[in-house]
């Protein structure tokens, strides 16, 4: 019986939540419904744009009030709206505990920080949607570095990206802010401008 979680992955066409698994892979190309599905009328454009909206809001757990003010946020920045939306996203403390190879999934990595097992500069926050900036040193608590799944997660060494610097088996440092082309999201962010520019 599939998880709703494999649901949703089935829906967008890639593993959205990184749980992965062979049954997953094997059915990740059949929308649920199964094959009946496939032979929908083809996508409008607005339908094209809203799909890409939703499966960035699953990547990232985001609800959709934060994420229109996180539209709205990079809309008011300089450059391209769609990258700077994205960049705002891999800034949250849950994305960055999960880069950082704490956590297997966004999910998990948003329990860590809801639970208060992360410091930032060694001060707990436990606000998944937190923005980290360059400089901050973003830490486990010693008891979470301890937690099983962190231990096999950390034994797995998932490279982080460039712009994060781990610190042995507990932390890293935001070096810099990410760039477009290092986050590797597979949603088409000038759909979610055009969506949002209707």
């Amino acid at each position: 019986m599939p998880t709703s979680r494999h649901k949703t992955s089935r829906r967008f066409g890639v593993d959205i939540y990184g749980t992965g698994g062979a049954s997953l892979q094997r059915r990740i190309g059949t929308p649920p419904g199964g094959l009946r599905a496939g032979r929908r009328r083809r996508a409008s454009v607005y339908a094209t744009q809203l799909v890409e909206k939703q499966k960035a809001k699953a990547i990232y757990g985001v609800a959709e009030r934060q994420f229109r003010r996180a539209f709205d946020e990079a809309a008011r920045r300089e450059g391209e709206p769609g990258a700077n939306l994205l960049v705002l996203l891999e800034r949250r403390l849950d994305n960055v505990i999960y880069r950082l190879g704490f956590a297997r999934t966004r999910p998990m990595a948003r329990q860590l920080v809801g639970h208060g097992h992360v410091q930032v500069d060694g001060r707990r926050v436990d606000i998944p949607s937190f923005l980290v900036e360059p400089g901050q040193v973003v830490e486990l608590t010693e008891r979470a570095a301890q937690l099983p799944a962190v231990i096999d997660e950390r034994r797995s060494s998932r490279p982080a990206p460039a712009w994060l610097e781990p610190h042995g088996d507990r932390g890293g440092r935001v070096v810099r802010l990410p760039e477009r082309a290092e986050i590797d999201v597979p949603v088409d962010e000038a759909q979610i401008v055009g969506f949002y520019s209707r």
